[in-house]
């Protein structure tokens, strides 16, 4: 568990492209090969990656939680909304093997855009200041786990992300 949190950067990008890997091999086997993966040079929207596929482009702000862990909500940058598509997948995996599943989904279908975001709680600074206030981030919003839609297996993510396979 310390590893975890020690080298927490190393594991986002582990899962990120362990994700990644697994759209890529259902496109591969499904023989479409059509899925194109892309990265913004600059985070400022809230998203981590772009993903293409059936012309559908999907904004995808990635989040992630072992199996076992207690948060049970995501903070979800405003911006995400202008996007067409966009969405927040919350990937649950397993501390030791790394196996991902399941997946949790916050989003439109597919084609469709970010649900609205009005009225979602305004997320504030996870430290406060030298009088201890923890300011709001005004651009970012807190969903609650019981917002999402939980998906079971990354096939079916693929198909809440680009329609049938």
């Amino acid at each position: 568990m310390e590893r975890h949190t020690e080298h927490s950067s190393f594991r986002e990008k582990l899962i990120e492209h362990l994700f990644v890997g697994e759209l890529l091999k259902i496109a591969w086997k499904n023989g479409a090969c059509d899925l194109e993966v892309a990265k913004p040079e600059v985070d400022n929207s809230g998203y981590d990656v772009i993903l293409e596929s059936n012309r559908l482009v999907r904004h995808v702000q990635l989040k992630a939680s072992y199996k076992g862990g207690k948060t049970s909500r995501q903070k979800v940058h405003v911006k995400l909304a202008d996007k067409p598509s966009g969405c927040v997948i919350w990937i649950y995996f397993d501390e030791n093997t790394l196996e991902l599943g399941p997946f949790y989904y916050f989003g439109g279908k597919a084609g469709e855009p970010l649900p609205a975001l009005d009225g979602v709680k305004i997320a504030k600074h996870t430290k406060g200041d030298s009088d201890g206030l923890k300011a709001e981030r005004p651009n970012i919003r807190e969903l609650n786990k019981g917002q999402f839609h939980r998906i079971d297996t990354i096939a079916n993510v693929y198909e809440v992300l680009f329609g049938e396979i």
